[in-house]
């Protein structure tokens, strides 16, 4: 009688583990729009593989990549919503929200990325975050997009004038279509879902965007040439709803900024090694790619610049040069 009382009370009680170790696990939505072969995907693997692991499965986070949650803008504003925990946006998505944002992505201010990393990792982080938390958002980790870049169907881009003309494709950041405008081209907002469409139909000529997003969405299967003119850095802020991230305990905080902040570096590890191959590999499948310089289309770009300060703000592209000035010295 006794081993079978003993017997019944640790059924009941490993019972009542389970159901309470059920009660206590929270599961967290992650949209993003990167393909799976993306660095920034094989990081997200990495941060929701290892959340889990160091929570003891308690914070789990299931990822829906390469836009499968809606485009970069509907994913973002669902994360603000609550219906999607995290996310992963660029400066140019958050500054729909507030125009400190929109200052980030000055075209041609930064001489390389050390200097832009410099310059996400420094004293801005700290002008920035509070300002995400008033509009629903806690940052956990900064990560990186990359240098952005030029491809098209029709001919070579040798110098400014090249762009004349072309019908260039660009997300709805007012950043990007300045600057691509500036260069005299005509420019086309279509969500980045149908990009590869239009640029097979000739809806567009060509589009610009970082190397590895170039690659992995095989935009060489309908795109000829690649000018690598690096005319703008773009960061991504890991983002939490802050609903959800109020529910989570504070050692499940800490564990998910430090996975934030491991994967985060993995990206940026992935992007700037892979690169190289990345374009040789673009090369091997027919695309031409020139290295201009860069120069004139860097002085090309005054009314650009000041379409974006009069968006941004002047006194929040102050700011933000003084810290890219910052660790220009660094």
């Amino acid at each position: 009688m006794t081993k079978l009382y003993l017997a019944l009370t640790a059924s009941v009680c490993a019972i009542v583990l389970s159901a309470g170790g059920a009660m206590a696990q929270t599961t967290l939505k992650y949209g993003h729009y990167n393909a799976e072969s993306h660095p920034v995907h094989k990081a997200s693997v990495q941060f929701a593989a290892n959340v889990e692991k160091r929570t003891n499965g308690a914070v789990k986070i299931q990822i829906f990549p390469n836009n499968a949650l809606g485009a970069p803008p509907e994913i973002l504003e669902q994360t603000r919503n609550g219906v999607v925990d995290i996310a992963i946006p660029t400066s140019g998505q958050l500054d729909k929200y507030d125009k400190a944002f929109a200052a980030l992505m000055i075209p041609f201010a930064f001489a390389d990325l050390d200097h832009a990393r410099r310059t996400m990792d420094g004293p801005m982080r700290k002008w920035l975050e509070p300002r995400a938390e008033k509009i629903g958002f806690e940052v956990i980790g900064v990560w990186e997009y990359g240098f952005r870049h030029l491809t098209n169907s029709k001919k070579p881009i040798m110098k400014p004038d090249d762009v004349k003309g072309l019908k260039i494709r660009t997300p709805p950041e007012i950043q990007l279509s300045a600057a691509m405008a500036a260069l005299g081209a005509n420019v086309q907002k279509i969500n980045f879902p149908e990009l590869y469409l239009s640029l097979s139909q000739g809806v567009v000529d060509g589009e610009e965007n970082p190397i590895a997003t170039i690659h992995s969405a095989k935009f060489y299967e309908v795109q000829k040439y690649l000018t690598l003119t690096s005319h703008m850095y773009q960061a991504m802020f890991h983002v939490v709803n802050a609903g959800a991230w109020k529910k989570l305990k504070p050692d499940q905080q800490k564990i998910m900024r430090e996975e934030s902040a491991a994967a985060g570096k993995l990206t940026r590890e992935l992007l700037q090694s892979e690169e190289a191959g990345l374009i040789e590999d673009l090369k091997k499948k027919g695309m031409q790619v020139i290295k201009p310089e860069l120069a004139p289309f860097k002085a090309a770009m005054g009314p650009a610049n000041e379409e974006i300060k009069k968006f941004a703000g002047a006194d929040n592209v102050t700011q933000f040069m003084k810290f890219v000035d910052e660790a220009r010295k660094k």
